[in-house]
């Protein structure tokens, strides 16, 4: 196996052999494994184990035994202790959920505190296997069907070609210790049910299972390859990207020979579930919404227009102090003396600075709101500024107006002054930018 594993590194993972290595490390066979294979090729490594307090003493053996590991091969070990239980049910989520998001962002704090490159987790065939079959049960994309990925930013998993067995074998060949966890004995949860009521059947109608998923697995990428590929090209017809929005244009999504399926595509990783409802969208009438937990997509004319939630800005109202010089909520305003004037743009506005009363006032529109928009005669209702613009619902939703202390608009911020403000006199002029916007 050690052979083997070189010529995978060498042919998947060449950069690992200049890079500072965690391990992520249970005290199981599979990680055990792995650390010393690693070992053995004189890789940079440092281990790191979760404590999750979810097995008692057992738990804390665990724990010890990756401890006493690091000493007998001389090398670093980062341990860390979590009570998953309480912090599961405070979340309000699984147990496994919540081990899982504790483990990986902590092994991204010890990437950024001590320099390392990659966290290595030793997932095998067996375990892409099993996932595979979850994934099945419960429904999913073709995504779902192509298995754990190799990389994925900086977590690496150089094991995914070795089963279960070749990794055993090795361990007792080479008499190396590991830590079994009784739980996973258990078929409380349904990956050790699959792992030991459904793949061993699996193996007795096909001997060969294993290399016959792998090379499944394998077909199935190079198809969703295919699909990223249209998927992309695609978007560059149909999607529009203005300021923090993306607009689907709704007439060419019909077009498309399955409009349903290229919108899952598009928009599955905005966290969406209700597919039906979401192609109904494209013959709905204009304001119709839908909500993810992260996103709402809107009907809103011969477009849906797709925007994040943003939780920050719940509050309508912002004020700015007469010295502050910078607010970053509900946005990226920067207020500084001008020594001279540049040519203003939708980000960037010049105003008298004795026309300002403190404190400034930023806070979404209100009905009956009205401006004098520079470049233009008289005094217009924000209303039908927004109309005139052909602005969509959720565009009027996201304006933020920058005001006088008395309410007077300076600024429907990052689209157009109020002339009121205009620089007249040049020894005492503001610059206000907006540097969030996109």
């Amino acid at each position: 196996m050690l052979q083997k594993f070189k010529e995978h590194i060498n042919k998947k993972f060449p950069f690992l052999k200049k890079q500072k290595i965690l391990i992520a490390i249970s005290g199981g066979v599979d990680s055990v494994v792995l650390t010393h294979l690693l070992k053995q090729l004189n890789f940079d490594i440092s281990l790191a184990h979760c404590n999750f307090n979810l097995r008692e003493k057992e738990s804390d053996l665990d724990e010890e035994f990756v401890k006493n590991l690091s000493k007998k091969i001389s090398i670093d070990c980062f341990t860390t202790s979590f009570e998953t239980k309480e912090i599961s049910k405070k979340n309000k989520e699984s147990v496994q959920i919540t081990a899982r998001n504790l483990r990986y962002k902590w092994f991204q704090k010890l990437i950024k505190e001590n320099n390392f490159d990659v966290v290595l987790t030793a997932h095998h065939l067996d375990d892409y296997l099993e996932t595979f079959l979850i994934n099945l049960t419960r429904g999913t994309g073709l995504e779902g069907f192509t298995g754990i990925p190799e990389i994925n930013g900086n977590i690496v998993r150089p094991l995914l070609v070795f089963s279960r067995e070749e990794i055993i074998d090795f361990a007792i060949k080479n008499n190396i210790d590991w830590r079994e966890d009784k739980s996973n004995a258990s078929t409380k949860y349904i990956r050790n049910k699959i792992r030991h009521q459904i793949i061993p059947v699996l193996k007795e109608i096909n001997p060969s299972l294993l290399e016959t998923f792998s090379k499944t697995v394998e077909n199935l990428k190079e198809s969703q390859q295919i699909i990223d590929d249209k998927i992309a090209a695609v978007s560059k017809e149909i999607i529009l990207k203005k300021e923090n929005l993306l607009k689907f244009n709704v007439s060419k999504i019909r077009q498309l020979s399955n409009p349903k399926a290229y919108l899952y595509q598009l928009l599955k990783k905005y966290n969406f579930t209700e597919w039906n409802d979401v192609s109904q969208l494209l013959i709905a009438q204009t304001g119709k919404q839908l909500f993810s937990k992260t996103h709402v997509l809107l009907k809103d004319r011969d477009f849906l227009i797709l925007s994040k939630i943003d939780k920050k800005t719940t509050k309508t109202t912002y004020f700015i102090e007469k010295n502050i010089s910078k607010i970053t909520q509900p946005l990226c305003l920067t207020i500084e003396k001008a020594t001279e004037t540049s040519e203003e743009t939708k980000n960037i506005i010049f105003v008298e600075e004795e026309g300002l009363e403190f404190p400034l006032i930023v806070r979404k529109w209100q009905n009956g709101d009205y401006f004098y928009p520079k470049g233009m005669q008289g005094k217009k209702k924000l209303s039908k500024y927004f109309k005139d613009e052909k602005m969509s619902l959720l565009e009027k939703e996201q304006t933020w107006l920058l005001c006088n202390n008395n309410n007077d608009i300076i600024w429907v911020i990052g689209k157009r002054q109020d002339r009121r403000f205009s620089v007249k006199n040049m020894p005492k002029t503001i610059k206000i930018s907006l540097l969030n916007s996109l």
